[in-house]
C-alpha cells in the first residue's frame, strides 16, 4: 500500500488539534498504511502511541536548529516497508480518495509524483473519526467554507521509491524546498500529475507563529534565501502549474499548460504593474461608457443564469 511520513509541530493548543486530524485521517485511508513522523517535538512520541505511528525522533538540522528535508526523505526511503511514498505536511487531511487517485497513477506511471493543490479550510476542533461519514462531512465543509489555492500550494508529494536519491539541504518551514521537488521530479524524466480535481486536500488553516516574524518570515529571512540558493534558483522552482498530467475522473490528460508555467510565473509579477496602468489609463472611457465593475459584475451574474 502506501507509506506516508512527516514532522510536526509541538503537539499542542491549535497545533496539536489539526496535527491529530491530520495523521488520524492518513491512518484510515488503508489498513496496511504505514505512517512515519520525525522530530522529537512535544508530544509526538505520545500521539504516535496513540496512533501507531512509527516515530523517529532524530532529524538532522542546519546551523539554525530547523529540519532538512534531505534526510527527512533519505531516511524514510530507507525505512518505509512499501515501495509507494508520500510526504504530507502534517497539517493536512487525507480522504479515502487519495488512495484510489494514487493507485490510478502508480497503475499508468512506472516513475511519477502526484501532487495537488489543497483546500484552506478553518477548521478548529477535533474531528470525530467514529461517524461514519466523517469523510465527505469534511469534504463538504472544505468545498462550502474552504478556498482551493493556486498551483504554487504544494502539499503532498506521492511517489515510488528511489525518485529523491539525491536532495539539497533544503529546510522544512521555509519556502521553495517543495518547489525543488516538483522541479526534480521533472527533471528525473517522472509524470508529475495533477491530482487537484481527484483528491480533497484539506488545509487547516493556522498562524505562523513559530517564526517571530510571521508568515513574512517564513518567505524573506536568511533561512528562506539559503533554501533558495540550494534550490538552484528561480528555473529550478515548479509548482502544479508544471505538471506533465492531470488526472480527471474518466483517465488523464496531458497539460499543455506546463510549457509556459515558467514563464508566466517570470512574466506575472511584471504585467500585473502594466495591467494597473492601463486601468487607470482606461477609466475615463469606462466610465463614459457605464462600465464600472459593480455593472460588469451585474452583467456576468445575468449572463450566468
Amino acid at each position: 500500500m502506501l507509506t506516508l511520513f512527516t514532522t510536526a509541530k509541538p503537539f499542542e493548543g491549535h497545533s496539536g488539534v489539526i496535527q491529530r486530524n491530520a495523521l488520524k485521517s492518513w491512518k484510515l485511508l488503508h489498513p496496511d498504511v504505514e505512517v512515519i513522523l520525525f522530530g522529537g517535538d512535544a508530544g509526538s512520541a505520545g500521539i504516535a502511541n496513540e496512533l501507531g505511528l512509527r516515530h523517529e525522533a532524530f532529524v538532522e538540522r542546519n546551523k539554525f536548529g530547523t529540519k532538512r528535508i534531505d534526510y527527512i526523505f533519505c531516511r524514510a526511503q530507507e525505512l518505509a516497508r512499501h515501495e509507494f511514498l508520500c510526504y504530507c505536511n502534517c497539517d493536512i487531511i487525507l480522504l479515502p480518495e487519495f488512495g484510489q487517485a494514487l493507485k490510478r497513477v502508480a497503475d499508468v506511471h512506472p516513475q511519477f509524483l502526484m501532487v495537488g493543490r489543497r483546500w484552506d479550510t478553518d477548521i478548529t476542533e477535533a474531528i470525530d473519526f467514529d461517524r461514519p461519514d466523517w469523510a465527505q462531512r469534511t469534504k463538504t465543509f472544505a468545498h462550502d467554507h474552504g478556498v482551493q489555492q493556486p498551483g504554487y500550494s504544494v502539499d503532498y508529494f506521492a511517489f515510488r521509491r528511489g525518485i529523491y536519491a539525491s536532495v539539497p539541504p533544503l529546510v522544512i518551514g521555509r519556502i521553495w524546498w517543495d518547489h525543488w521537488l516538483v522541479w526534480k521530479a521533472r527533471q528525473q524524466g517522472a509524470a508529475v500529475v495533477d491530482a487537484s480535481d481527484q483528491v480533497t486536500a484539506i488545509h487547516q488553516n493556522h498562524n505562523y507563529g513559530y517564526h517571530p516574524a510571521g508568515a513574512r518570515g517564513v518567505w524573506t529571512d536568511e533561512q528562506a534565501a539559503e533554501n533558495y540558493r540550494l534550490a538552484g534558483g528561480r528555473w529550478h522552482l515548479y509548482t502544479v502549474d508544471d505538471a506533465t498530467h492531470i488526472l480527471r475522473d474518466h483517465g488523464e490528460s496531458t497539460n499543455p499548460g506546463r510549457f509556459w508555467a515558467p514563464y508566466w510565473r517570470y512574466l506575472r509579477p511584471r504585467c500585473i504593474p502594466i495591467w494597473f496602468a492601463l486601468l487607470d489609463m482606461s477609466r475615463p472611457v469606462r466610465k463614459l461608457f457605464g462600465l464600472r465593475q459593480p455593472v460588469l459584475d451585474a452583467a456576468l451574474r445575468k449572463n450566468r443564469r
